[in-house]
């Protein structure tokens, strides 16, 4: 077979193929704590799956409009309105099979040789694999030089030129779990109003698991840049829906119908039922939401103290989503090393720090969507594979 040339550039998500590895080991017997998926393991809140089940009853289970049903993405609307102000017409809303689309259209659409993505490094890595996949070429800014894994506007700001085609912003971040605050972000937003060609690619997924009581500075809070603003949302990580395949989009005006074209050559459309369990979830209390991060803010302090007693490990206390990112350095060891030797020795699956960027080879992502039993269990065994 002779491949078109351009797959040799397209990369993968390894957090899947540590959990299938994690799998394999499991079924020889052998106990595995997986913390290295990144999907909550609360259940989907009961009145959106019987939204899902009416839904079915109801004979919705035909085709419908690539973008998303109406009633949907007049869901999204109000969803936006309510948490930040903004007035958002539907027409700009596009329903998506999970997140990941979003990022393939986006870049799709906007990257090609000679052009230039700015991206998060370490960053979820779909975004690099698929600017190199385009052509374009890939332009990361580190995380990696601030204690707390915070991004520095100015640096993001200082490599932007004329080749600039799009820049990639993750808050909170995955895969260190940092949130970046409203006071960068303003300084950010002013300083993006120099270059009104530049597409702002805001990849808010994470965005109802922030910690502390701090609020989320979502890039619908700056009105002069909407025009050239894509925001990544969905309902996946908030509404413990991974696997319903269910996200949303905010798109400039001249990018729908390219979008929409892009739908039809691909996906055609998200499944009814499943757009119906989205209505329900965002139009529901936020009771879920809350209990979980409740738990979740439980797990980030012991994850955190527990990672800290570690010999050889520091980590920062995250910010947000359900990651911690320490480096493991002073163990002797690089993070691919430490991550198989937690899995084979320990009994821990976790993700390696350069699956997310080649920068981050001193480091690990831990994911503590899981109970805090099995977070205490993983951490002393690995304090025993360590002493």
């Amino acid at each position: 077979m002779k491949f078109a040339k351009n797959l040799e550039r397209l990369g993968t998500e390894s957090a899947f193929a540590i959990l299938a590895e994690a799998k394999k080991i499991e079924a020889t017997g052998k106990k595995m704590i997986n913390l290295g998926i990144g999907q909550p393991d609360f259940k989907t809140p009961t009145h959106v799956m019987e939204a899902a089940k009416k839904a079915i009853d109801d004979g919705h289970h035909g085709y419908v409009v690539s973008n998303g049903i109406p009633e949907c993405r007049e869901a999204v609307c109000r969803k936006i309105k309510k948490l930040y102000g903004a007035d958002i017409h539907s027409d700009r809303i596009i329903i998506t099979p999970g997140g990941k689309p979003t990022m393939y259209f986006a870049i799709s659409m906007f990257g090609e040789p000679g052009a230039e993505i700015i991206y998060p490094d370490p960053g979820f890595p779909v975004y690099e694999s698929m600017i190199n996949y385009t052509g374009a070429k890939a332009v990361p800014y580190s995380i990696l030089d601030n204690k707390d894994l915070k991004f520095d506007p100015e640096k993001i700001l200082s490599l932007i030129n004329e080749k600039t085609r799009m820049l990639v912003i993750i808050n909170p971040n995955n895969p260190t779990g940092s949130f970046v605050e409203k006071s960068a972000i303003d300084y950010l937003a002013n300083g993006l109003k120099k270059y009104p060609n530049l597409i702002i690619f805001s990849d808010e997924i994470y965005s109802r698991q922030i910690f502390d009581g701090k609020e989320m500075p979502s890039f619908f809070n700056y009105p002069e840049l909407k025009d050239r603003l894509i925001v990544l949302d969905g309902w996946s990580k908030t509404y413990a829906m991974t696997g319903w395949r269910l996200g949303w989009s905010y798109w400039p005006k001249e990018c729908i119908e390219h979008i929409v074209k892009l739908l039809i050559n691909s996906v055609s459309c998200v499944n009814a039922p499943t757009q119906y369990a989205g209505i329900a979830a965002l139009d529901g209390s936020d009771e879920s939401i809350n209990l979980m991060m409740k738990e979740f803010t439980e797990r980030r302090n012991l994850i955190h103290k527990l990672l800290n007693e570690l010999p050889g490990v520091e980590c920062s206390l995250p910010g947000g989503a359900f990651y911690a990112f320490p480096k493991i350095k002073g163990t002797g060891m690089t993070g691919a090393e430490f991550a198989k030797k937690c899995m084979y020795e320990a009994g821990v699956a976790i993700v390696p720090g350069t699956a997310f960027g080649n920068t981050a080879q001193d480091y690990v992502r831990f994911s503590y969507a899981a109970s805090r039993e099995n977070i205490s269990e993983a951490l002393e065994n690995i304090k025993k594979m360590l002493g």
